[in-house]
């Protein structure tokens, strides 16, 4: 059978599944989460072996030491899977929530109702944990999935999902809701998002050039976010020491990921004595700064920023600096230079916070406080599945209500239009 009709089938099973989740009941699929998690649990020995295998032909394809540690399962991360699972059984369902009715004049009594999406496909990199995390999400919330992780993690990943198969079975899962993609063959990427007609949702995690990969080959909708160029804006009302420590920690505590801030503007007005501090404080941690002209002649010792700085998400211990007149260039700003994920202002004003949190257009914009919580389990949501940057159905942190879409009952007793 060809690589083309292999992801046909899978794809109809996975309508076959979804269709079968959608009938049950919340009791029935957290006792289906919980056998999972006993199944990971117990499975921990296969799941550490299948990962050093993986491990060990990461080390000979000369993988970092950074990606190796992404894709080691400890202990402890097992631990995390299985508490993961049982914290997803815990959550409130959302399938079959009455977001909304209504009564009409002729007596049509009108339901919105959250109902599953059907099939998701979630593309990821290097993590198997993110094998448990996509699936069980999917699973609450009653869609099938189909798994297609990166290579360089091809055994943890199977280990992982056939343990999950596995408990579930046990409990009445129906076959084949969780499925993983084998094959290490490219192709089957893109694949598995032309499956139109039976994969209705294509999640990419991970970096940009993978999710510009699959935006550009699928037939599907794709939820996505390209990169994180987040800011901080400081208003000349800002109460400096606490500016000083949301910038320290948007910037260092974990540099290398997307809710991290990339960019900092400063009012004008306090410049001259904010930069100084912030750049000694900095120092200490190993930043990186860079900067416009006019920061550069408060803090000479800043490297020149470039205009390709400004739209850069480092990553890295790196931070570019500028001045702004007020809160609306800086928010001008922010909306152009930026990717609308998590932008902050740290004011005094309630004027200077409205205009930001009106004006900025991101998937999450904060107020005195660190874009670091820009986090599915931060915002009392529960695991994510990801933060999306898009406008349509979803947007931030996604988390099982972001799994659902909803449709409308009708309740009548003969009506006919005239």
């Amino acid at each position: 059978m060809s690589l083309h009709d292999d992801m046909i089938q899978m794809g109809d099973r996975a309508v076959a599944a979804a269709r079968a989740l959608a009938l049950l009941s919340s009791r029935k699929k957290n006792s289906i989460l919980e056998a999972m998690a006993a199944e990971l649990d117990a499975q921990r020995a296969a799941l550490k072996a299948a990962n050093a295998v993986d491990l060990e032909a990461g080390r000979k394809a000369g993988l970092s030491s950074a990606l190796l540690d992404r894709l080691q399962l400890t202990d402890a991360r097992v631990d995390a899977m299985i508490k993961g699972l049982r914290d997803v059984a815990a959550l409130k369902d959302p399938v079959g929530q009455c977001i909304s009715r209504w009564m009409r004049p002729n007596g049509l009594e009108i339901q919105k109702i959250r109902v599953p999406i059907g099939v998701i496909a979630i593309i990821y990199e290097s993590r198997p944990n993110v094998t448990a995390d996509a699936a069980v999400l999917c699973l609450k919330a009653s869609n099938a999935v189909i798994l297609r992780g990166g290579s360089e993690a091809l055994y943890s990943n199977q280990a992982i999902a056939a343990a999950l198969q596995a408990g579930g079975a046990k409990k009445g899962l129906p076959e084949h809701a969780v499925q993983l993609v084998a094959t290490t063959d490219r192709d089957a990427v893109r694949e598995l998002v032309q499956l139109e007609g039976r994969v209705d949702l294509a999640i990419p995690r991970g970096g940009e050039g993978l999710i510009r990969a699959v935006v550009e080959q699928a037939y599907v909708p794709v939820i996505k976010h390209y990169k994180g160029v987040c800011h901080v804006y400081v208003d000349a009302s800002a109460e400096v020491p606490m500016a000083l420590d949301i910038i320290e920690n948007a910037k260092c505590q974990r540099p290398g990921v997307c809710n991290a801030i990339e960019k900092v503007l400063v009012h004008e007005k306090i410049a001259a004595t904010f930069l100084p501090q912030m750049a000694a404080r900095l120092a200490a941690r190993k930043v990186e700064l860079r900067g416009s002209d006019a920061a550069r002649a408060l803090v000479p010792a800043m490297k020149p920023a470039t205009e390709a700085d400004w739209f850069e998400e480092y990553l890295d211990l790196i931070l570019t600096v500028g001045l702004v007149k007020d809160v609306h260039a800086a928010a001008a700003h922010i909306n152009h230079y930026g990717s609308h994920h998590s932008d902050a202002i740290v004011a005094a004003d309630e004027s200077a916070q409205k205009a930001f949190t009106d004006e900025v257009d991101s998937a999450t914009v904060y107020v005195n406080a660190s874009t670091r919580f820009t986090d599915g389990g931060e915002f009392g949501m529960g695991a994510e599945i990801g933060i999306s940057t898009d406008k349509l159905h979803a947007r931030g942190p996604m988390a099982l209500e972001e799994l659902t879409t909803y449709k409308f009952i009708i309740w009548g007793h003969g009506q006919v239009r005239k």
